[in-house]
Formats: C-alpha cells, sequence, structure tokens
C-alpha cells in the first residue's frame, strides 16, 4: 500500500501540471475548453517520437510545449476569430488532434523502454541518496518491495511543479495576466477598455494547452510510453483536481488556488489509488470512479453550505423569539 500511495503521489505531482492548466481556462478565463483531451496526448505523441528520432529528452518535452501551445492557439482562433462556440471549439480541436496525433505517432502507441527519457537521466544524474538506502532497508525488513523510484527524485519533480505554480502565480499578477483575469470576469468592460480580448484569449488557451502538453510528455516519459487514447478523460480529471483543490484549500488569493490545484491533483490520484485497492472495484472503473469524484466534490461543498445556512436561520429564529419573550 505505502508503494502504491508513493506512486500516486509521483503521479500526481505532475498531473497538477495538467491540472494547472485546466485552472487556467476553466477559472481564470472562463473558457470550457475541451481540448485537453487532445493537447496532452500530443504532448505524449511529440516527445516520444522526438526521443525515438534521438532529440534529446529536455529539448523533446520543450517540442511538446510549444505543440500543445500551437493547438490551444487554434483553439482560441477558432473562438475568437472563427466565432465558434468556445465549447464547440474545443470538440472541433480535440477531434482533429486525434487524427494529428496518430499521424505524428504513425502507430497508436509507441514505447520508450529502451530509450533515454527525462527520468532515467535524472535517476542517473541523482543516484539512490542514504535516505532512500535506509528508507528501502527498513521495507525489505519488513518484507516489502523497494520504492519504485528514489526520494530525490520525487523532490525534483516536486521543485518542478512549485516552479511552474510559481511562475503562473506571478504571470497572473503582471499586466497581461491582470487582463486575463478580468477577462474571465467582465470581457465587455476589458474591451471598453480597448483591450485586445481576443489576442489575450487565444494567448491564456495556448498556455493552459502548453502545460498540459508538458504533463502529457513527462507522463508519456514516466510510463514508458504514449499511447493516443492515454487522454481520454484528461479535462474531467483536470476538473476533478481543481474542485478538489478549492473545496479543501480555499481560492481567496490566486498563489492560493493554485496551491490548491496541486494539493487537488495530488488528493485526486491518492482517492483512486485506494479505492482500486478494493477487490470489486476494476481497473475500467477508474473513469467511472472519476466522474463520482467529481460529484461528490460539486455536492459536498453545497450540502454544507445549506446545513450552515439552516443552522444560522435556526439561531437567528430562536435569538427573535427569545428577544420577543423578553419584551
Amino acid at each position: 500500500m505505502l508503494i502504491a500511495m508513493f506512486g500516486a503521489v509521483e503521479s500526481g505531482i505532475i498531473y497538477a501540471i495538467m491540472a494547472l492548466g485546466v485552472y487556467l481556462t476553466f477559472r481564470i478565463l472562463d473558457f470550457p475548453d475541451l481540448t485537453v483531451d487532445g493537447s496532452f496526448v500530443t504532448g505524449g505523441a511529440v516527445a516520444a517520437i522526438s526521443i525515438i528520432n534521438g532529440v534529446p529528452p529536455a529539448i523533446a518535452t520543450i517540442f511538446a510545449i510549444g505543440a500543445g501551445f500551437l493547438a490551444g492557439c487554434i483553439t482560441g482562433l477558432l473562438h475568437t476569430k472563427g466565432k465558434i462556440n468556445a465549447l464547440l471549439a474545443g470538440i472541433l480541436m480535440m477531434t482533429a488532434l486525434y487524427s494529428i496525433n496518430l499521424r505524428i505517432m504513425d502507430t497508436p502507441t509507441l514505447s520508450l523502454l529502451n530509450e533515454t527519457t527525462i527520468f532515467t537521466q535524472l535517476q542517473t544524474i541523482l543516484g539512490n541518496t542514504g535516505v532512500d538506502q535506509a528508507l528501502n532497508g527498513l521495507l525489505t525488513a519488513m518484507g516489502a518491495d523497494r520504492l519504485p523510484s528514489t526520494w530525490a527524485f520525487l523532490l525534483v519533480m516536486l521543485v518542478i511543479t512549485i516552479t511552474i505554480k510559481l511562475v503562473t502565480d506571478f504571470y497572473l499578477k503582471t499586466e497581461i495576466g491582470l487582463a486575463l483575469r478580468a477577462i474571465g470576469d467582465n470581457k465587455r468592460m476589458i474591451r471598453s477598455l480597448s483591450a485586445n480580448t481576443d489576442n489575450l484569449t487565444i494567448i491564456g488557451v495556448g498556455i493552459s494547452n502548453g502545460l498540459v502538453a508538458l504533463a502529457g510528455a513527462l507522463i508519456a516519459q514516466l510510463g514508458g510510453f504514449a499511447d493516443v487514447g492515454m487522454g481520454i478523460g484528461m479535462i474531467v480529471i483536470g476538473l476533478a483536481s481543481v474542485i478538489i483543490g478549492e473545496a479543501l484549500f480555499g481560492t481567496k488569493t490566486v498563489a492560493r488556488a493554485t496551491i490548491a490545484v496541486i494539493g487537488g491533483a495530488i488528493i485526486y490520484r491518492m482517492i483512486v489509488t485506494v479505492a482500486l485497492r478494493f477487490d470489486f472495484v476494476e481497473t475500467g472503473d477508474m473513469k467511472l470512479m472519476t466522474a463520482l469524484i467529481v460529484i461528490a466534490a460539486l455536492i459536498t461543498p453545497k450540502i454544507v453550505h445549506a446545513r450552515k445556512e439552516k443552522q444560522r436561520r435556526l439561531q437567528k429564529r430562536a435569538q427573535l423569539h427569545q428577544h420577543a419573550k423578553g419584551a
């Protein structure tokens, strides 16, 4: 169980990057972008085919970010310049990306098991630390298997994700970032101030899908393969991470909201890992569990709020009754 939870945290940190991208479109821009399911695969496909063709993993990952950014920009163009509904523009781009991803990979699945990836390079550089050796020795004494990765490697991925979070926070406080936030709140007001809302929307959706593609590239390298179907349901996973994080940690500030998204992604992966440990749950039930988790995350805060509101009204009524008796 410990090893499974370790793996959940490990993958959750990477999925948090994708969740940050979803947060930018759904919460900042108020743009229901379904391109995510396609751009996630695009990131994995571009990174995988680049690595197979001898491109260094770091450069291949940058290529993946660029491909995701381009896909997001096209979605933004379809919406702003083509005057297509935001939801439909995302669906159209997601559909188109399925064929594009197949063209990129030239096969439904690409294996990276025998290739050098960012993670194999990290493991070579970091090696096993003293903490890892001590912990793995303890696990062996307890009859458990060794950890699937090093603590140092996990720390590096956490630092990368937190760095992206801090850069996102800084960007959203710049002039362009404030304009993006304002577009999500009141697009007409920003347009009345002569701001080019179309270009800002295109840039925002592009950045969002660039982050999603980065997560796809990292997941492909972590898992050792890129698959044309690996992006199915990614938008729901991203939304689950955002909603769970906001419900647990709050959204008073942008910095708090982004750290909540990261926490939500990790907690989501842990919930799924625990659920899969039950005998009656099959691997194919994962999408159903994702939907149930999102439903629970959406309904629970409203139920809690309704109960608090009911208690408040009862207390107010009791106070008025006591005041009337006193009079």
